[in-house]
């Protein structure tokens, strides 16, 4: 008989003497919500607007495909007369917005903030005309919806400036222009000289409409066929005018603007300090010296790595060459701080700097106490060498030996 001690003990209580299951699991899962959190907040609303995008887009022209077949049938074996079927023509909105909202799920997951304007005015297109089409809250409603939502929740997600989107919308309006001017030529074809019949015909007017060339060869006799040829012709210019604005002109604009912004810092570079290396001593001077709000430009090496931010003047580039000390404004420039890894770099450095301007005052770093004399040779304004330095405050702080400014110059300055 078991005594009445042996009782059953719970493997995730207390008294089991080893942690339960749950709180063995516990750590893992917090680490694995955190991680999935940073995810979410860092990607998450990006991609998920592309996957809703895609996916009301596929709820709007899937269903379709049966309409639009009948409908391309019916125009290529004839004509004009096949626009008669407009039942089948009603499924062209819904294919439109289908496509562009495939179109834009890859600029939504770019960031891009083209994509998402054109998913916003997509998304509530498709709500909208899926409401009208099933007159309650099907799929199409209820998918769009979620999608405007999502969009102008994190509306601050999508700033970027995408060529790739841009060009989706480039298509998209080009796309949909062509559909217009084609199926409206077939639909208002009796009112032009000659009339227009078939499907090609009518494609070759539209790029001549859209185009503003204008032949002479089809020409519109009714006031129905002049509007709509007038309708093209506006829609054509703003398209294209649009096109170039979203596609070239970044393009454009982004190299004019490097150029322009090249050129008035190189003009601004004057009662400046100029740092060359991207050392840590380095990095830790142009932090200092920024924080005290002073215009810094920093020459750093070809081939290294940079540990300044994206917002820092920097010139990547031989700083003992006369051309890039010229670009970094060394001879209006305060001082120089020759600040590389390698002191002989640093004494070259210092060289050139007093070859083209010997009135502004040079400061060498010393890597190894042992280069302190070779780099004097040069004459640098002042020899800071971190290593001899600390070493002397240490020494004579362990001595009680005063340490003031005196003392501080000389260490700079030391002698032979």
């Amino acid at each position: 008989m078991a005594s009445s001690n042996d009782t059953s003990q719970d493997p995730g209580s207390k008294t089991s003497g080893q942690p339960g299951p749950w709180r063995r699991l516990k750590p893992s899962l917090m680490t694995f919500g955190r991680r999935l959190w940073g995810l979410w907040q860092h990607q998450g609303p990006p991609w998920l607007a592309s996957g809703l995008a895609l996916f009301c887009g596929a709820l709007q022209i899937l269903p379709q495909f049966t309409h639009i077949r009948a409908a391309v049938s019916n125009i290529a074996n004839h004509g004009a007369s096949g626009l008669t079927a407009l039942a089948d023509l009603a499924a062209l909105p819904h294919v439109i917005i289908g496509v562009g909202l495939v179109l834009m799920a890859a600029g939504l997951a770019l960031r891009a903030r083209v994509a998402w304007v054109l998913a916003l005015l997509l998304g509530l297109l498709s709500a909208g005309l899926g409401y009208w089409a099933a007159q309650r809250l099907d799929s199409v409603v209820i998918a769009s919806g979620a999608l405007v939502l999502l969009l102008l929740l994190y509306a601050r997600d999508f700033a970027r400036s995408s060529l790739a989107a841009s060009s989706l919308f480039a298509l998209l309006g080009v796309g949909s222009l062509l559909v217009y001017g084609t199926l409206g030529s077939l639909w208002f074809g009796q009112g032009y000289d000659p009339p227009i019949h078939s499907l090609p015909t009518a494609f070759y007017y539209t790029i001549e409409t859209m185009s503003t060339v204008g032949y002479g060869d089809i020409v519109p006799h009714t006031t129905v066929a002049r509007m709509f040829t007038v309708s093209m012709i506006v829609l054509g210019i703003s398209v294209f005018a649009t096109t170039l604005s979203v596609v070239i002109g970044p393009l454009v604009g982004g190299s004019l603007k490097r150029a322009l912004e090249g050129k008035m810092q190189k003009e601004q570079r004057k009662n400046h300090y100029v740092i060359i290396g991207t050392s840590s001593l380095a990095y830790a001077m142009w932090k200092e010296l920024t924080s005290r709000g002073m215009a810094v430009t920093v020459i750093a090496p070809v081939g290294h790595a940079s540990p300044y931010p994206p917002n820092a003047d920097v010139i990547v580039a031989d700083a003992t060459r006369n051309e890039v000390l010229e670009q970094a404004g060394v001879p209006r420039a305060k001082a120089v701080l020759t600040l590389r890894d390698d002191d002989a770099e640093n004494a070259f450095a210092v060289l050139a700097v007093k070859e083209l301007a010997p009135t502004v005052k040079t400061i060498a770093g010393v890597n190894d106490v042992r280069h302190v004399n070779k780099i004097r040779r040069v004459q640098p304004d002042v020899l800071f060498a971190p290593q001899l330095l600390g070493s002397q405050l240490l020494a004579r702080d362990l001595f009680d030996e005063p340490i003031d400014n005196d003392t501080v110059h000389k260490l700079l300055f030391p002698k032979e």
